[in-house]
């Protein structure tokens, strides 16, 4: 029983890890593509979403915080995909 309740509850820094790791790349890459500017929406949700998986994973809710994690990933990636596409659109 102590070896489930180790493999279960073990796990879950090492998830959020896998998880948040990429979301904050992604934020770098969109932010680099200038989101902030040209998909401030999207890159705001994302940033807010990385804050609060960090925030969760503090307080070693890390189901919560692989949620949040996976939201910034994904509002990160059309953040910097919009920036990008904006940018070519102004002909920069």
């Amino acid at each position: 029983m102590v070896v489930l309740a180790v493999a279960v509850f073990g796990c879950g820094p090492t998830l959020y890890a896998v998880n948040a790791s990429p979301a904050a790349g992604v934020l770098e890459e969109a932010r680099e593509a200038g989101a902030a500017e040209h998909a401030p929406y999207e890159f705001h949700y994302a940033h807010e979403n990385l804050l609060k998986a960090r925030e969760e994973a503090a307080e070693a809710n890390y189901q919560d915080a692989i949620r949040f994690a996976e939201l910034a990933e994904e509002y990160g990636t059309k953040a910097r995909d919009l920036a990008r596409r904006r940018m070519r659109e102004m002909g920069r």
